[in-house]
């Protein structure tokens, strides 16, 4: 069968592989370029919240389907009840296994969870069950190139052939050369998938794609149009960039990220080799009520190769609007700034799509995988940020971005 990204052959997986990976490359690990959109709000806050936890700095409020006393936070109301009705619904439906969804604002976070980490009696999630983030990895790649270039260790306008190997061909066009800043924005004209992209594993199909791959890619494109002109998301351009920065640090992306980043925020849930504790509590995905493998990326680990929790990623959301302090902070805000057009509604950071949401500026990235779904985003002038993970293929926008629509509409 053919599709955009070329030709898919029957013989590499089962109709099924071949099925949900045309359809998780048609959303490019999900295209994080927030396509859906919010006709209403929700209902007002009411003032539910369970007991805190000492998880984090922040204070913390958290529920889930077995809790049921209740104790009032100065974070009250942070999560409706409209929106915990609408995360039994999807459950209770049968459209996604397990959901959580966490808040964070100046006064604290609160989460709310329901469903379960794997079907036929599984544990309750919570906010430190373990799910695969895909392309909301992209963002943290951002934030490494910025705080490289805060260290003067690269520069955004560098072209990239700087940190390859002498014998990789790069492409050019118009005597201009692709530069890290391009692959940040998506401008680079690289396609979203290598054009020698060949997975032996549908299931698994960035697991066997290896760096010589990568740089034979580089070597047979042509760019069709001119670098810096326009966007177009592209795993491998992001995938590349956390490659390149890897080689100029002398770690692997892994290492660097956790070093630069994890350690710094103290996300110790976010890596991308599960440790056999995060094993404990990783929620097995799901797709068409049956149970999706892991995603491997070690090549373009850039690009969606993250596992993280939402307890780690409201850290994160919280370190980018200021609620914490971090050395990263600064890098952070570079990654905010709007650079080039997506669409009539939307613009391209660094990683980071920006949108308006009822007269806010909505920082936000989603990401998927095989099993899973994930959204992370935030209004920086409402100090407001949302996670919403869940172990199954299957869009919660509705959820996340209704959450902050809520936001903006609270006096």
């Amino acid at each position: 069968m053919k599709h955009e990204y070329g030709v898919v052959k029957e013989s590499w997986m089962s109709k099924r592989g071949i099925r949900i990976f045309a359809q998780v490359m048609s959303l490019v690990l999900v295209t994080g370029c927030g396509s859906s959109s919010l006709t209403k709000t929700l209902t007002p806050p009411i003032d539910t919240h369970l007991p805190p936890t000492s998880e984090s700095s922040l204070s913390t409020a958290t529920a889930s389907t077995t809790s049921t006393s209740v104790v009032q936070t100065e974070c009250v109301g942070l999560i409706p009840e409209s929106t915990k009705d609408l995360v039994r619904s999807y459950v209770d439906q049968g459209l996604n296994v397990g959901i959580v969804v966490g808040v964070v604002t100046p006064c604290g976070t609160e989460t709310y969870a329901y469903g379960e980490m794997e079907l036929a009696g599984g544990q309750p999630v919570n906010e430190n069950t373990v799910f695969e983030i895909g392309s909301t990895s992209k963002p943290f790649t951002a934030i490494l190139l910025a705080d490289m270039v805060e260290r003067s260790e690269v520069s955004f306008d560098d072209p990239i052939e700087k940190f390859l190997p002498s014998g990789v061909t790069v492409p050019t066009r118009g005597g201009r050369s692709i530069t890290l800043i391009d692959l940040a924005t998506h401008t680079s004209g690289l396609p979203s998938i290598p054009d020698n992209f060949a997975p032996s594993d549908m299931n698994n199909p960035y697991a066997d794609y290896t760096v010589e791959q990568m740089y034979e890619a580089l070597e047979q494109i042509n760019l069709t149009r001119d670098i810096g002109s326009q966007y177009e998301y592209s795993n491998f351009g992001m995938g590349l960039l956390g490659h390149i920065l890897s080689l100029q640090s002398g770690m692997s992306y892994e290492e660097l990220f956790i070093t630069r980043i994890a350690d710094e925020l103290g996300m110790p849930d976010t890596r991308i080799t599960l440790t056999p504790e995060m094993k404990s509590r990783l929620a097995i995905g799901y797709r068409d009520g049956e149970p999706f493998p892991l995603w491997d990326i070690p090549t373009l680990a850039g690009a969606g190769g993250l596992r993280s929790t939402v307890r780690d990623l409201l850290v994160f959301l919280a370190a980018n609007m200021g609620l914490i302090e971090s050395h990263l902070y600064e890098a952070m805000q570079v990654t905010h700034e709007p650079r080039y057009p997506v669409n009539a509604s939307m613009e391209i950071g660094l990683a980071w799509h920006i949108r308006t949401l009822n007269h806010a500026q909505v920082i936000e990235h989603h990401g998927a995988t095989g099993g899973y779904w994930c959204f992370a985003g935030f209004i920086k002038d409402k100090k407001t940020g949302v996670v919403v993970l869940t172990n199954t293929f299957h869009d919660i926008d509705e959820i996340s971005l209704g959450l902050l629509w809520d936001s903006t509409t609270e006096h």
